[in-house]
C-alpha cells in the first residue's frame, strides 16, 4: 500500500502517528493486535435490524432530533471518498406540505466490523441530526453518544489501511 493512500484514512493525524501506523502495517502485527482488541463482528446484517440499532442509539441520546426514516447499508458509498455513512434528507410531498425526511446510510463494508466501529459510524451520522458541520460541538455530540468515539474512529482508520494492504480481517 502506498504511503499516500494511508495518509488518505489518516491524514487528520500527526506525521509521527501515521509512520507509527506504517510501521505497524510493515511488521504485519495491524491484524493480530486488531483481533485481539475486536474479536467478533456485530450481527446487525439486516437493515431492519440497523435501523432499530440507529434508533436506539437516537431515543437514548438525542429524543428530541429530528426523527430518521430510514438506515440502511448503501454499496454505493466509497470509503476512497472518506465516506463510512452518510446522513442525507428526501424532501417528499404529502398533500400540500413538503416533508424533510432523515436518512443514514451506511457503507455495506461494515456489515461485517465490529459492533463498536458501527456504533461509532452511527453516532457520527446522527450527531449531523443536530449539527451539520464537523464542529466543536459536533464531536461533543459524538463522544456523548460513544465516550470512545475517537479512539474508534482511529482503530477504524486503521483497519481501513489494513484491509487495503491485507485484505478483510472478519467474515
Amino acid at each position: 500500500m502506498s504511503q499516500s493512500k494511508i495518509l488518505n484514512y489518516l491524514s487528520g493525524y500527526s506525521p509521527q502517528v501515521q509512520q507509527q501506523v506504517l510501521a505497524l502495517l510493515d511488521s504485519h502485527k495491524s491484524g493480530a493486535w486488531l483481533l485481539k482488541k475486536y474479536p467478533q463482528v456485530h450481527e446487525l446484517v439486516s437493515e431492519r435490524a440497523l435501523y432499530d440499532y440507529a434508533q436506539g442509539i437516537k431515543n437514548q441520546y438525542m429524543r428530541s432530533s429530528p426523527p430518521i426514516s430510514k438506515v440502511i447499508y448503501d454499496d454505493k458509498i466509497h470509503i476512497i471518498n472518506n465516506a463510512l455513512g452518510l446522513h442525507t434528507y428526501v424532501f417528499r410531498v404529502q398533500g400540500a406540505k413538503l416533508k424533510k425526511k432523515n436518512e443514514i446510510r451506511i457503507s455495506s463494508l461494515f456489515r461485517k466490523v465490529p459492533e463498536p466501529f458501527l456504533r461509532m459510524i452511527l453516532a457520527h451520522e446522527l450527531a449531523h441530526l443536530r449539527e451539520k458541520e464537523h464542529n466543536k460541538a459536533f464531536y461533543k455530540l459524538c463522544c456523548h453518544m460513544e465516550p470512545e468515539y475517537h479512539q474508534l474512529e482511529f482503530d477504524l482508520r486503521l483497519y481501513l489501511c489494513h484491509r487495503d494492504r491485507f485484505g478483510v480481517l472478519w467474515g
